[in-house]
């Protein structure tokens, strides 16, 4: 609580508290918590079968005619298990059940890490695209106006003033996507951070800069999802090892019980006349009990049942690796691909900006340039929505490769790392 009033105070959210929060709060990872508590009670539950337990039961009544039993005032009893074949097997499938749970909560860690990571950086540019687009927007007015005068002193043609109406209805359009899709991050992030309905201001500063491509390396490591689907079905083929290694086996246990008799209120004493000579009310007994099941045919069927759930979560868990890393392996040569058309826009963007000076050099010079068209200020303001929509375009192949650049660090185990480096230079392109 006092995290969020400190990060209220400053208006201003960085991405590293950002993380913070949702890791602190998400509920999918608060559930997979859950069940790492689960999975250690439940070996717990296993080692403490030999410990011994204790209970206390009593009551007391009247009968008459024959007894139907000993009458037992009230009864201390402790029993435990002191030998099972399958117990073992038992407590290897809890252990690797915890180990499932935990590497669970690994992978879930990690991905509301890169929800969060990706979220703050796409709203980031987002609303560096929604700016540019305000710009835009602001030239493509000021080019209506010009080609109005222009088409009333008979320089261009209605044909000319209509199309440039509908670039200005274009980009209004794309406006609207744009609040659009900022609305949209905004609310997420805000439920990421456990602030749902409040106000965010993004801390540029705090972006670090995205590592190299070169410097992602792919192996064949298998993700934390994916050790713990086959830590599952290594839980699940123990359990139904330990289910079919329960005939023809001895299990032992022990007992023991102390109870008090009395025969006040009830024929006992003239059933068993034994029982006025002297003997005493108290009874005692301990001793061992050796069981081997024989034929059952409900637990062999259990056991067909625990054997086949064991091949079905090894055969996920191979089909779950086998689809990340082909996933992975398209994801590696898909951000390659991003970052040639993130290089691409760029360019693109420097031929508009360089476009925009050459034009700005001609309206200013006194003569014309010959052999070529005497420059109007509509050449101008078509030069400079030419270079916004152009950032625009580098913009969205920047955010497009940073998603992918990403995923892929959390699918390399390198997410964490980057996560933890200090804050540097934006990871977007500055205008």
């Amino acid at each position: 609580m006092l995290f969020m009033v400190a990060v209220s105070a400053h208006a201003q959210l960085s991405l590293a508290q950002a993380v913070d929060l949702a890791l602190r709060g998400d509920p999918k990872l608060r559930a997979a918590q859950a069940n790492i508590e689960k999975a250690r009670a439940s070996l717990s539950e296993v080692r403490d079968a030999y410990i011994p337990s204790a209970s206390v039961s009593g009551g007391y009544g009247k009968s008459v005619g024959v007894p139907l039993g000993v009458p037992v005032v009230f009864s201390i009893a402790s029993q435990s298990l002191l030998f099972n074949f399958s117990q073992r097997d038992n407590l290897r499938a809890a252990s690797a059940g915890l180990e499932s749970a935990s590497l669970a909560w690994r992978d879930a860690r990690q991905k509301v890490a890169e929800d969060v990571t990706n979220t703050y950086i796409h709203l980031y540019n987002a609303q560096q695209r929604q700016a540019a687009m305000a710009q835009e927007y602001s030239y493509a007015n000021q080019l209506v106006q010009i080609v109005n005068d222009r088409a009333e002193a008979g320089l261009d043609t209605r044909m000319e003033l209509l199309r440039t109406k509908r670039t200005v209805v274009q980009i209004h359009l794309q406006q609207l996507q744009i609040d659009d899709d900022v609305a949209t991050l905004t609310n997420h992030l805000l439920n990421l951070t456990g602030n749902p309905g409040g106000a965010i201001t993004l801390d540029a500063t705090s972006i670090p800069a995205l590592p190299s491509l070169d410097s992602i390396t792919i192996n064949n490591s298998d993700n934390a999802g994916i050790q713990s689907a086959f830590a599952n079905a290594k839980s699940r083929q123990e359990s139904a090892f330990g289910e079919a290694r329960y005939r023809y086996r001895p299990q032992i246990s022990f007992g023991a019980n102390y109870s008090r008799i009395s025969t006040t209120g009830n024929n006992y004493a003239v059933y068993y006349p034994a029982f006025n000579n002297n003997f005493s009310e108290n009874a005692y007994s301990i001793g061992f009990q050796i069981q081997v099941p024989i034929f059952d045919r409900a637990h062999q069927a259990r056991a067909k049942v625990a054997a086949a759930d064991a091949s079905k979560a090894r055969f996920e868990a191979e089909d779950m690796r086998n689809q990340f890393l082909e996933g992975r392996f398209k994801l590696s040569h898909s951000t390659a691909e991003l970052a040639a058309r993130r290089d691409l826009a760029k360019i693109d963007f420097e031929l508009a900006q360089e476009q925009i000076s050459i034009v700005r050099v001609e309206l200013s010079s006194a003569n014309a340039i010959p052999d070529r068209p005497l420059l109007t200020p509509k050449d101008d303001q078509n030069a400079r929505l030419q270079e916004r929509a152009r950032y625009i375009d580098l913009l969205d192949a920047q955010s497009q490769l940073d998603q992918a650049q990403i995923s892929l660090m959390r699918q390399t185990g390198q997410l964490d790392a980057w996560l933890k480096s200090l804050p540097s230079a934006p990871a977007n392109p500055a205008p």
